[in-house]
Parts: C-alpha cells; sequence; structure tokens
C-alpha cells in the first residue's frame, strides 16, 4: 500500500510539472531536464517614475524602475513565503522565508494574452545566497500576469514622479539535473 501511495506521488508530481510548460510559448520553457521546485504566486506593484524622452525632449515616457511583491504559497495570496525586489546590482531577485535567495537575467519573454499585463518571462538564476529551496533554482518562470504595465501617455507635470502598478504573476523555479 506504502509502494502504491508513493508511486501515485511521484507520478503526480510528475505530471503537475509536466503541466506547467503545456500551453506555454514555446520561447519561455524551462529545458526538459529541469524539475519544478518551488511555485509561487506574488502579488505587488510593478514601479515606473516619469522621465523625459532622450530622442524627444518634448515627450515624457514612464520608466521601470523596480518590482516590489510579496510570495504566496497559493492564489488565495495567505501564506506569505517571501518577497521579489530588484537586488543593488539592478537584478530581479527573489528571498523567500527560509533565507534563501536567487537573483536571474531575463533570457526570453514572450507577451501576455492580456495586453494590460506584463510579459511572460524565462530567467537565469545568476547569483544565490543561503540555504534553502533557491540554492538549488538554474531557472525561474513569469507566467499567468494580470496588470503591471504602465499608462502608454505622461506629460511634463509628471516628470520624476513614481507610479506603482499593481500585479499579480505566477513564479516557478527550476533546478537543473
Amino acid at each position: 500500500m506504502k509502494r502504491l501511495i508513493f508511486s501515485s506521488f511521484f507520478i503526480l508530481c510528475a505530471f503537475a510539472g509536466f503541466a506547467q510548460q503545456r500551453g506555454l510559448p514555446a520561447t519561455i520553457k524551462a529545458p526538459d531536464s529541469c524539475r519544478l521546485i518551488l511555485h509561487a504566486y506574488a502579488k505587488g506593484v510593478q514601479v515606473y517614475v516619469c522621465t523625459q524622452d532622450a530622442k524627444d525632449t518634448t515627450h515624457y515616457k514612464w520608466t521601470f524602475l523596480e518590482p516590489r511583491a510579496d510570495l504566496y504559497s497559493s492564489g488565495d495570496y495567505r501564506q506569505h513565503i517571501g518577497k521579489h525586489y530588484l537586488s543593488a546590482a539592478k537584478s530581479p531577485t527573489w528571498e523567500i522565508t527560509d533565507g534563501s535567495t536567487v537573483s536571474g537575467t531575463k533570457l526570453q519573454q514572450a507577451a501576455s494574452p492580456d495586453s494590460l499585463s506584463i510579459p511572460w518571462l524565462l530567467l537565469k538564476a545568476v547569483a544565490k545566497s543561503g540555504k534553502g529551496k533557491l540554492d538549488s533554482v538554474v531557472f525561474i518562470q513569469r507566467i499567468n500576469t494580470q496588470g503591471g504595465v504602465a499608462p502608454g501617455k505622461t506629460d511634463a507635470a509628471q516628470k520624476g514622479k513614481l507610479l506603482e502598478v499593481p500585479y499579480t504573476a505566477e513564479y516557478l523555479f527550476y533546478s537543473g539535473k
């Protein structure tokens, strides 16, 4: 009986990892040799600053500054497990409550199916610290985004002002083999 339960658990885990990859644009899929080790749900803001367009100084635009989000274990956003932010080196970074962190660099992106949402991404881990779940991460995906896109227009009156645009996303963390 234990063997059946144990085998069923591993089959279910394998199927869950496979299901995460199905339906994703090919450009942001993690390599088949990778294993899903953490699925986190983010709720926070994408922060923008209004800057003068260098090419046309009569125009202004919202320029991405940083993400700030809390990470949760499920989509009901009840069990807080960490945070997402930009590191001092200006790399997107995820830190979870076990003390481990991972920073990444963007490899690929795909447009979100929702035009008002930030793109889906595939990132490669470039720096890690602490011992815990994130210390074996090789790839990170950002999928199922909602919101986070800055408005298209701004003007000189907004120059230097910050804008926080709410967003949610799912982050999938993969280890390599």
